[in-house]
């Protein structure tokens, strides 16, 4: 049973019928799904969700399918882990990490919006799906496609990743280099969901698509107990995923499955290479000054974020704030990560981990404060990224091991 009464605009509430469409006719500003909220708090519980399987659709009622799920059966229900050796480095003691860099199927959150936008193609009845993307949407729209039967059309900026590119190409998607950035890349996207009846899924699927990001919301919540944290850490790049993981806590509050009202301040991070919602949160604005990518962190390298000025809204209002690294301070939070925790994560983990210590040495982030770092890609997508320091290489005696080691021959 759907609980969806319909798209409306975020800006000026006009109502719209569900169907593939992105953008207010009076306003312009994007549209989202709405529900009766009031018919999904009769029916489900906490208990209810415990016993469903572990995966995103343990929420289906708050998720905009009209039936049963076709695709994305193992996404989602990533672990929530306590990270007590970062925690120690970076002086937190009650310190989280949400890793969706082991989702499925492509080891990223974008799996969850990608199951939702793909199963409501199939709803909709459209021929083919396909998305802009910096890689990572990429990878799971082709994989998800391939899974329902779907052609898939995935158009990406020339300069991405060689790793991302075979991680999309591997699944049969025609895969389309666009000289430019992500931004260029997206402007063609909405031309081309205007020329057929296919689901672009980040562009004419949009206000579906974004629901999955509301999961993340609700597994922490549920795994810290059903309450929401003090403090959590969000990558930026086109600004939904802050936004709709903050949507997922509202709406758990909502329908009475929290034991306390949401104060999380939200905390969103960024490279300083692609920093438009950051410069905007720093200047005490909503308003997104476009500007040119320029860093390693390729799947933040959005320029013009479509969802920025309300990222921006949403960290200024929850009390939070959001940072920028230099590439460097990336690197080395991927190593933090890798070292302490033993999560490989993509340069988007190396932006959160490097903004959260500046979030700690400005004193953002209190020490005891119940923190969360979502760290949404795998680092085995970025590899070319690192230069790490090559292995030893000895003849299989026992003295060289010990010479090789511990910096001298073996004693006899």
């Amino acid at each position: 049973m759907s609980f969806v009464t319909g798209l409306k605009c975020r800006e000026c509430g006009r109502k719209y019928p569900k169907e593939p469409t992105a953008g207010c006719s009076e306003c312009f500003a994007p549209l989202e799904v709405d529900y009766d909220y009031d018919a999904i708090a009769q029916t489900l519980t906490r208990e209810k969700i415990t016993r469903r399987e572990p995966n995103i659709w343990k929420y289906r009622e708050l998720l905009p399918l009209d039936g049963t799920p076709v695709v994305g059966p193992g996404t989602g229900c990533t672990p929530l882990l306590r990270a007590k050796n970062l925690g120690k480095r970076l002086g937190l003691t009650n310190l989280y990490i949400k890793n969706d860099s082991v989702n499925a199927p492509t080891l990223s959150f974008k799996d969850r919006v990608t199951a939702v936008a793909v199963n409501k193609a199939l709803e909709f009845g459209l021929t083919a799906v396909g998305c802009a993307s910096t890689g990572n949407l990429a990878n799971s729209v082709a994989a998800t496609a391939a899974a329902a039967g779907l052609p898939a059309f995935i158009l990406i900026p020339e300069n991405l990743e060689k790793s991302k590119v075979v991680g999309t190409t591997i699944y049969g998607a025609t895969v389309v280099a666009v000289r430019g950035n992500y931004d260029d890349v997206n402007r063609l996207c909405t031309q081309i969901a205007d020329r057929y009846a296919w689901g672009l899924v980040n562009v004419n699927l949009r206000p579906f698509y974004g629901e999955g990001s509301k999961t993340v919301g609700y597994e922490i919540a549920e795994a810290l107990g059903w309450r929401a944290p003090d403090a959590i850490v969000v990558p930026m790049a086109g600004g939904s995923l802050i936004t709709k993981i903050h949507k997922g806590f509202k709406e758990f509050e909502k329908l009475g499955l929290l034991d306390a009202p949401v104060a999380t301040r939200i905390f969103g991070a960024q490279a300083t290479g692609c920093n438009p919602i950051a410069t905007a949160v720093k200047r005490s604005t909503c308003t997104i000054r476009p500007v040119k990518p320029d860093t390693i962190a390729k799947s933040l390298a959005i320029g013009n974020p479509a969802d920025g000025y309300f990222a921006a809204g949403v960290i200024a209002r929850s009390g939070g704030w959001a940072e920028d690294v230099s590439d460097p301070e990336i690197l080395e939070g991927i190593k933090l990560l890798a070292e302490t925790e033993g999560i490989f994560t993509e340069t988007a983990g190396g932006v959160t981990v490097a903004v959260t210590q500046k979030l700690v040495a400005e004193k953002r982030i209190k020490p005891d404060d119940v923190t969360v770092l979502t760290i949404t890609g795998n680092g085995l997508k970025t590899q070319e990224v690192l230069h790490t320091a090559p292995p030893v290489v000895i003849d299989p005696r026992l003295a060289d091991f010990h010479s090789a080691v511990f910096g001298k021959a073996a004693s006899a």
